[in-house]
């Protein structure tokens, strides 16, 4: 089979761009022929709220990357489409998960189809964490030029069918994050960071956006930390903020909490990863919203118990009591001190061993290539 990725992938950073290249390759693996076609601009530099779109890795020499769509070129958007139909592969199969994308990545679709290709969605956000005024209409124009689609978690679902309640949708579960290397000796992986091995740690990792929730986490670590025999806990903050920052600056300090935070606030390059997720006893996930989690799936590679709120696809992902916990933000503190306790985490772990292996990315390519499995 001939397929076109029509989505983010190298030069740009970040796990959905991880993703597509993953993919590809499983596709490949199976026996088709991929080629992706990534952005030329994919967020203006105005618009975007880190300090860098770009990854400083090397091109993969595996996978066939171009760069042709222009986010903000309606020029470059029927370029593009002719191209596809000059190629007439068997599938265009494309990412979505911003409104902002949707009159690039819709009109491409919409006029490929036309030509007769089949056009296949996978929907990471319908609806968006942070609301805009236009997001409904901008959805609802992306909605209308897909097939079919393929979700991570029902509540992407249920999105869907807010705006078509027809459209065949597959589900398969985000699959494991294996590009980041093996688990590393905690040792070494504290030595790497420059924290002290005798301590021990839970993990915030990933771009800090408000609804994540860390100013809930900050909260339920000052109660941890009033708690007596957590002493030895800190708290690691790993990720780039795409927020204010100086509200949870003041926040650590109105708390009392700063000797027990360590704030690494920068995008964590793919070389460091293994070190943070290696070096720590829990991911926490205190998200207000949530879809799916990229976090969740290299926790599950790592071994690592997560510790989830009751949000989104969250829950599904990490059964209760069994690779983690699904709290309340009231109960964040509890559930941290127990999965803390050295017998219940290695429970914990053996049993995140057991259960990654839901996650594979055979599963992800036979929802796109084929549907409902």
């Amino acid at each position: 089979m001939k397929i076109i990725f029509l989505g983010t992938a190298h030069p740009y950073r970040g796990g959905i761009a991880s993703f597509n290249e993953m993919l590809a390759r499983q596709m490949i693996r199976d026996g088709h022929s991929v080629e992706i076609i990534t952005f030329t601009v994919q967020y203006p530099s105005f618009l975007f709220p880190g300090k860098t779109q770009y990854s400083t890795s090397p091109a993969p020499d595996d996978l066939h990357i171009e760069r042709r769509l222009n986010s903000v070129g309606p020029w470059s958007w029927a370029a593009t489409a002719r191209e596809i139909r000059r190629r007439r592969p068997d599938m265009l199969f494309v990412r979505y998960w911003s409104p902002y994308l949707a009159p690039a990545l819709g009109s491409v679709c919409r006029m490929v189809r036309r030509a007769g290709i089949p056009v296949v969605a996978l929907a990471d956000n319908i609806v968006p964490h942070e609301r805009h005024f236009y997001d409904n209409i901008l959805t609802r124009y992306f909605i209308g030029s897909a097939d079919r689609f393929v979700c991570m978690s029902r509540q992407v679902e249920s999105e869907i069918r807010m705006f078509d309640k027809t459209a065949p949708v597959a589900f398969a579960p985000h699959p494991l994050y294996s590009n980041y290397g093996d688990p590393v000796d905690r040792t070494e992986a504290c030595r790497r960071l420059g924290f002290d091995p005798s301590m021990r740690y839970a993990l915030f990792f990933g771009l800090i956006r408000d609804y994540k929730g860390l100013d809930t986490l900050l909260d339920a670590w000052a109660n941890l930390k009033a708690s007596p025999g957590n002493g030895d806990k800190m708290l690691v903050v790993a990720g780039e903020f795409y927020t204010d920052k100086a509200p949870y600056v003041e926040q650590i300090e109105r708390l009392g909490i700063g000797d027990s935070v360590v704030l690494h606030d920068r995008f964590i390059p793919d070389a460091d990863i293994a070190a943070y997720f290696s070096a720590s006893d829990m991911v926490v996930q205190p998200y207000k919203t949530a879809t799916q989690s990229g976090v969740t799936q290299i926790a599950y590679h790592f071994g690592l118990p997560m510790i989830v709120t009751p949000v989104g696809g969250l829950p599904e992902i990490v059964p209760d009591g069994v690779a983690g916990y699904v709290v309340t933000p009231d109960g964040l503190s509890e559930a941290m001190i127990r999965c803390f306790d050295g017998e219940n985490n290695r429970r914990l772990r053996g049993n995140v061993a057991v259960e990654r292996g839901k996650f594979s990315w055979e599963r992800m390519a036979e929802a796109v290539l084929r549907g409902e499995i």
